[in-house]
Formats: structure tokens, sequence, C-alpha cells
């Protein structure tokens, strides 16, 4: 026990000599080694793991922790393989080591003779705003150091701040059970490599093999996936590397990395990519970057008396209701003795944009293209590149310096745009022999117009103008429609004329001629963004002297085809077979017309019965009755 108390003395009186020792020393001297101390530290702090060999890019390197070397490594190389030019890092470590010793030296001369500079105030002044500069270089620097130093520059030159985003999550890891909240603040994937545009020389270029393994085809669709990942390889050439059904289930698992890492992992699981779709088919001319198909539902409505003919027409659609209404149409048109069609106007339009040195030679120039004499040279020149091609027309117009040639073109079976548009760059070349001054701003000056909506379109056409019309015995109405002929002559004038006009509609005088265009375009393969032009109509309905009911509709745009596009698909192949009118006609064109009249003939059938139920009064019953399934019910 006394010896216990006695070490106990020892130490605290060893401790109270230590406190009496700090206490002699002058306050300068205890200034100067806390100074020095955190000198010190900061040195160390901003220049760890720096050499003093070679001093470039690569001892910068060493101070990036792992994964930051590994992104600058890729960074700061190019698809060539050429290194990008990076801040001298070397050169900002020596102005370290000056500031440091410069630091150190004020300090040092302020500490030799403190009581001085502390009672002079200019002098001590110029100390503290000294020292506060370097305090600011210091503190610059320890924000540098949370910062990666090769995000001051991006591979493009603008900026890394792309890239820095995508390195807080990074692409493949799954984080699907983060948190709402988290995912808002997600951060944005780096730009994808994108394929070669058509007009893009490149694009007719064989895909170059450097870095994709030899053995690639005996990878796992995984092992493929993460070169994708990686950069080694661009997942726009798989189909080329692979081939197009091996390609699809690897892209798959590209973008099911893609999506785990946003918090959307297996979103493609209920996707479907096997076994119906021919990919063979679709690469090359209907779709880039697949990962599967859509389907659609299909329905049939039918049969419909055309022309005296019985056709049955296919719809895909997801809209309840619309293939039943339109088949009610259907019957009661048939009931009355079936509709009766023409086309009218048959020429798929492209109007190249040209520009000339002043406004008097874009006249000129549109003089000369309404000389028949003209104009046959620029026929020659068009169907110079076309066997079906016809040119029709070419109709100019200028606006100042501009000049819209407004090129007409028979297409045959085809819907004709990438054979008007092959024929109009003829007809440009021939008019730079004539006019050297002409130059071609855009094949598509958007006087064509293609698949916008446009006053020229509704009067002057574009691709098949068709007309049908039907009368519906009084009889029928009353039984099929559910309605009398005065009340649904009645709602068509005051719907679709009146209340069109108000709304200073283009076009667009009808009930809703769109959703049946769109639907029998994506049953049998045609461009379903040329809806917007292809389903101008104008419905008309009279009460006969005999109290029938007459209606038609007239449509003077719809842009068809049977052939090229996704025509040749075989679910879309085999919907055109259903209608009678697959692949090109024994007479160029007759197969496009009759598709023309037919989907004018569902537009018919699809007003009839829409306007019936407007006039009865029935549309949201019958929509909440047929069109009202709960969410996930199976219809077992």
């Amino acid at each position: 026990m006394a010896s216990s108390v006695s070490e106990h003395a020892t130490i605290g009186a060893r401790l109270d000599a230590l406190i009496e020792s700090i206490d002699s020393l002058p306050p300068t001297k205890i200034y100067a080694a806390v100074v020095c101390a955190s000198l010190a530290f900061s040195f160390l702090l901003l220049n760890s793991g720096g050499g003093s060999s070679g001093g470039g890019d690569e001892d910068y390197q060493h101070t990036l922790p792992p994964r930051r070397k590994e992104s600058k490594r890729r960074r700061t190389e190019s698809d060539s393989g050429v290194a990008r030019r990076e801040p001298k890092w070397h050169i900002l470590k020596v102005t370290n080591y000056a500031a440091v010793v410069l630091f150190a030296l004020s300090v040092a001369h302020f500490a030799s003779d403190a009581s001085r500079y502390l009672s002079d105030s200019p002098s001590l002044l110029k100390f503290i705003a000294g020292w506060s500069v370097f305090l600011c270089y210091f503190l610059g620097f320890f924000g540098i150091s949370f910062i990666d130093a090769d995000g001051l520059v991006g591979p493009d030159g603008d900026g890394e701040a792309t890239k820095k985003r995508a390195d807080a999550v990074p692409i493949g890891s799954d984080v699907s059970s983060s948190s709402p909240e988290k995912a808002k603040n997600r951060a944005a994937h780096p730009p994808a490599a994108s394929a070669p545009v058509c007009a893009d020389p490149s694009s007719f270029a064989p895909v170059v093999k450097k870095g994709v393994p030899p053995n690639m085809k005996d990878m796992s669709d995984d092992e493929i996936a993460s070169l994708v990942l990686s950069g080694r390889i661009k997942d726009h050439q798989l189909e080329k590397l692979l081939d197009p059904h091996r390609a699809v289930p690897v892209r798959r698992a590209v973008f099911d990395r893609k999506l785990s890492s946003l918090g959307q992992g297996s979103a493609l699981s209920d996707l479907p990519h096997t076994p119906s779709l021919d990919y063979g088919r679709v690469h090359g001319a209907n779709c880039e970057i697949v990962v599967g198909y859509v389907p659609i539902p299909c329905g049939m409505i039918g049969p419909l008396t055309l022309d005296g003919e019985t056709v049955y027409i296919p719809m895909a659609t997801t809209e309840g209701c619309l293939v039943a209404s339109a088949n009610r149409g259907c019957k009661a048109v048939s009931q009355g003795g079936g509709a009766r069609s023409a086309v009218v106007r048959d020429g798929i339009t492209r109007a190249p944009c040209v520009q000339m040195r002043s406004a008097m030679e874009a006249a000129e120039l549109k003089l000369w293209c309404e000389v028949p004499e003209n104009f046959a040279l620029l026929k020659e020149a068009f169907e110079s590149t076309t066997s079906f091609g016809k040119l029709l027309s070419a109709d100019p117009t200028v606006a100042g310096r501009n000049v819209y040639l407004r090129l007409r073109c028979f297409s045959g079976d085809a819907m004709g745009m990438n054979m008007v548009s092959k024929g109009s760059l003829a007809v440009i070349e021939l008019l730079k022999s004539k006019f050297p001054s002409l130059v071609l701003v855009a094949l598509s000056g958007n006087m064509c117009t293609d698949k916008k909506a446009a006053a020229t379109n509704w009067i002057e056409g574009r691709g098949k103008s068709v007309i049908v019309e039907a009368t519906i015995p009084k009889e029928v109405v009353r039984s099929t429609l559910k309605t009398d002929v005065p009340s649904i002559v009645n709602t068509n004038l005051q719907k679709n004329l009146v209340g069109s006009a108000m709304a200073g509609a283009l076009g667009g005088f009808n009930a809703h001629a769109a959703n049946v265009v769109t639907a029998v375009f994506l049953a049998t393969g045609q461009d379903p963004a040329q809806n917007v032009e292809s389903s101008n109509c104008i419905t008309l309905m009279e009460e006969t002297l005999d109290g029938d009911l007459w209606i038609s509709c007239t449509m003077p745009s719809l842009e068809v085809g049977t052939v090229g596009g996704g025509t040749g698909l075989p679910a879309q192949s085999a919907c055109l077979s259903a209608v009678g009118c697959r692949g090109g006609g024994e007479i160029p064109g007759d197969n496009a017309k009759k598709l023309a009249r037919v989907v004018a003939a569902a537009v018919l059938a699809g007003e009839l019965s829409l306007l019936a139920a407007l006039a009865a009064n029935t549309l949201v019953q019958a929509h909440m009755t047929h069109n009202r399934k709960p969410a996930g019910a199976t219809g077992k």
C-alpha cells in the first residue's frame, strides 16, 4: 500500500515538473512548434504518395485511390488509343513545396522577434494578410483532395461532370433496394456510344474487331455483356459480331444491369424476346438496339362488304371497345348492301428545300420548273433511279431565296418514301447543272408534308386520296346502331363539322378516324407515325329522301404500302394476307390501293358506330361495361 502511494506521488511530481518546464518556455517557441507541426501534417496530406522522379501524370496517379486510378486510365485514352491532354500536375506539386517553404519562413521570421511585431500594427497586418493568402491556398487543396484530378478535364474537353455522376453508382450494380428518396438523387449514366447514322460513311465500314476476343461466340451471354459494359465492344455491333438472334439476349443482359443500377432491375423480364420474332428480318430494316418485342392484341372485324367483295380487317390495339365498335359498324354497312370506294389520287411526295443567291434567281428556278419541256428533264432524271417510280408532278413554291420543290411520285405497291427520296436527289443534281448557284438546304423541306399536320396534305393530298360511301337503311340504324337517322345526322353535324370548325381543326372533321387508322396500320406493318396525315378525314352524313342514312368518309392523304418496311415481318405479313393484299400486285400499285380502300372502309365503320353511340348516349356505359377490368385480373 505504501509503495502504491509512493508510485502515485512520483507520477504526480513528474507531471508537475513537466508543466513547470512548459510554462518556462517562451510563448513564441510554443507558437512556432504548433505551426510547424500543422505545416508538416498539411504537407504530408497534400503530397502523400508523390515521388521526385519523372514528375508527370504518372506521379499524380499514385495519389489517387485505386478506383480513381483505373477510371483515369480509361478516360485518358481515346477510342484510337491516343492519350488525352491533362493538366501539369507535377508543376502543381512544385507550387505546393514552394508555398509550404515560404509559409514556414514567414512564421520563423515572425517568431524571431514576435514581441516587436505584435506591438507594430502595420507589420502585424502584413503578416496576417500574407498568412491569409497561404491559408486560402492550403484550404483549396484540402478540397481538391476530395475530387478526382482526372475529373477536371473530360474525354471530350467539355467537363467531366457527367462521368463523375455516373461513377457515383457503377453501371451494373444493383440498387433496386434503395429507397425512393435515394432513387431521385441517383446519378445519371454517361452518354451511350451511338451507331453511325445512314448518312455517315462510317456506317458502311466493316466492324473493327480490335479488342474483341477471338472466342467471343463461345463466351456466355453475361461474359459478353460485361465486354459491352466495359466498352470493349459497342452494343450496336452485337448483330455483326454474333448474329441477330444471339445479340438480343446479350443486349437484354446489358440493359438489365444498367436498369438495376437505377433500381429497376428485372424490368425487362416480362418483355418477350423468344421465340416468335425473326430478328434476322428485323436487323437492318425495322429496328436497332433490339431487346425484344411488344405484343399487341390483334382483333378482326368483318365481314364487311366493300365494292361487292367480302373483306375481314385486322386491328391491333390496346383500347377496349374499339374493335367491337368497328365490328358493329361493319355489320350495319353490310346489312345495307355494303360500301363503295375509289382512289381518286395516288402519289407520295417529297419537297426538297433549295436556296438561290437571290429571290430573283429563286423566281427564275420556279418558272423554269413549270415549263413542260423542263419537267420532262426532271422526270427523266427521277425515273432513272427506280423501276416502279414515276414522277407525276413538280410544284415549286418560293419564299424569298428559298424554293420548295414538291415532287409527287407514283410508287407502285410501296409506301414510297425511300423511292421518292432517292429520285429527289437525282432531280437536285440535274437542277444544279442548270443553276450552279443552287444549294440544297434539306432533302425534306417540310412541304412534303410527312408526319405533321399540314394544309397542303389536306388540300393537295399525299399517298392515296380515298373516298368511301355507304347507305344504311333506317331499320338497320334502329336495330343495329340503336338510334335513329335524324339523331345521328344531327350529332355528326354538331360534333364533326361545327365542333371541329370551332376548334380550328385541320383535317379533323371526324369522330375518331385516327383510332381505326392506327390499329390497322399496326396490324399490317405500316408506319404508325404517318397516322398524323393519314387520319385526315371528313365524315359527312345525310338523311335520304327515303329516310335512310347516307354516310361518306373522304381521306385525302392515306399513306400505305404492301411491300417494304414492316410489311415483311411474319405477323404483319399474315394480316396483309387476311386482307388479300400481301406483297406486290399483278398490276403495280393495285395491292396498295386495295389496302387504302380497306382502311377507309374500316374508318367509315368506326365513324358510324361511334356516332351512333354518341347519339344514343351509350358511349360511357359501353366503356364502363367492357373496358374496365380490374388491374391484375386474368379473365380466368
